[in-house]
């Protein structure tokens, strides 16, 4: 049973726009050769991250003098299926709702067709001196609506 934020789920699979192929490690797993129930944080993070870094979203965040930071408000994730080690997943991230400081981004892990897991995040651009939200710049907001659909 898929959750309630998949209303079609081709409508929704469709939507998502960068995708990297990470493959189940040993160590991610537990004793009965299942993935681990905290992998695929990491994967979110990974792609999510990717992502960012790929639409220019990461670049100025690093340099000296900025203070605008992306931190992560809510993380969520759905397992549909199991997947085990050696499996290559096909993990995808897309923005679902552009917010003044704030995005909503969606997230699945794919196993040929198979859904095996999906996800919500809400990142937050805060000034990292006064952990307060600030607004997206127009850059930011352009590299944002560039990848939605």
């Amino acid at each position: 049973m898929l959750p309630a934020y998949i209303e079609d789920v081709q409508t929704w699979l469709a939507d998502f726009y960068y995708f990297e192929d990470i493959k189940v490690r040993f160590c991610e797993t537990d004793l009965f050769g299942h993935m681990n129930n905290t992998v695929p944080f990491i994967y979110f993070e990974q792609v999510r991250t990717a992502y960012m870094e790929n639409s220019g979203l990461m670049a100025q965040e690093l340099e000296p003098g900025v203070f605008g930071v992306p931190v992560m408000a809510n993380l969520h994730c759905d397992y549909v299926q199991q997947a085990y080690y050696n499996d290559v997943l096909k993990v995808g991230v897309k923005i679902a709702r552009i917010g003044r400081s704030s995005i909503d981004m969606h997230y699945v892990a794919l196993k040929g067709q198979e859904i095996i897991f999906t996800g919500t995040s809400t990142v937050v651009q805060m000034n990292k001196n006064t952990g307060k939200s600030i607004a997206f710049n127009n850059e930011q907001l352009e590299s944002l609506t560039g990848t939605v659909k």
